[in-house]
C-alpha cells in the first residue's frame, strides 16, 4: 500500500483510505477530527473495542446497527442495559456478536457514569501536549505509545474492559487526540484550539 494516494477528485489522502469509499469518506470527514462529549467518546470506545481482530471496515459498515441496537451508545441508557438486553444484542446479526464485548461495552458504560470526572476529561487528559509533526510515511505512525499506555491502564484500574494500549492509541487518532494523518495528506490538522 502506498504511503500517499491521489484519489479520482485530486486529493492527496493517506493510502489507507484508499480501498473503499467508506473508508475515504471516514478519513476525509471524520478520522482524526477532534471529537468531545461523553456519549460520541464512549461510542468510539465501544467500537473500536468490538473492532479487536476484525476489520475497521466491518465496523464501520455496521456502524449504522451498532448504533440502533445500544440506542445511539447513550451512557445512562447502556449503562441499565440487563441480561435480556445481552440476549437481544447477542441475537441482532447487524452487529459483531461476541459476548465478551457485549457485556465489556455494558461495564463500560457503568464505568463511565462512576468516574469522577466525566468520560471525555479523562480521556483527553491523555493526548499529548504538545503536537507532534505529521509523519512522513505509514511507518512513522506507531500503533501504541506512552500515552495510550497510560490511557489504558487508567481506564481498566477504573473498570473499563476490552481497552488495551493498541485499542487506546486507535481511538486517540480516530478522536483527534494525536493527528496521525502523513505529511501531504489534503486534511488540514486540527485547529490547536481544538485539541482536549
Amino acid at each position: 500500500m502506498a504511503d500517499l494516494v491521489t484519489g479520482a477528485d485530486g486529493l492527496v489522502r493517506c493510502g489507507w483510505s484508499a480501498s473503499t469509499p467508506d473508508y475515504a469518506a471516514y478519513h476525509d470527514e471524520e478520522w482524526g477530527r477532534p471529537l468531545h462529549g461523553d456519549d460520541a467518546l464512549y461510542e468510539r470506545l465501544t467500537l473500536e473495542a468490538f473492532q479487536s481482530g476484525l476489520s475497521w471496515l466491518t465496523i464501520l459498515r455496521k456502524r449504522p446497527a451498532f448504533r440502533a441496537a445500544f440506542d445511539n451508545f447513550r451512557l445512562e441508557t447502556v449503562a441499565r442495559y440487563d441480561e435480556s438486553d445481552v440476549a437481544r444484542l447477542l441475537a441482532d446479526t447487524g452487529i459483531v456478536r461476541n459476548r465478551a464485548k457485549i457485556e465489556a461495552a455494558i461495564a463500560n458504560a457503568r464505568a463511565a457514569l462512576d468516574l469522577p470526572e466525566n468520560l471525555a476529561t479523562l480521556l483527553w487528559s491523555f493526548a499529548p501536549t504538545t503536537r507532534k509533526a505529521r509523519p512522513r510515511s505509514s511507518a512513522g505512525v506507531p500503533a501504541v505509545t506512552p500515552e495510550s499506555t497510560a490511557m489504558a491502564k487508567a481506564l481498566k484500574k477504573r473498570g473499563f474492559r476490552f481497552v488495551g494500549p493498541t485499542t487506546a492509541y486507535a481511538l486517540m487518532q480516530a478522536t483527534g487526540m494525536v493527528d496521525d494523518h502523513l505529511d501531504g495528506c489534503h486534511v488540514k490538522p486540527p485547529a490547536a484550539a481544538m485539541m482536549g
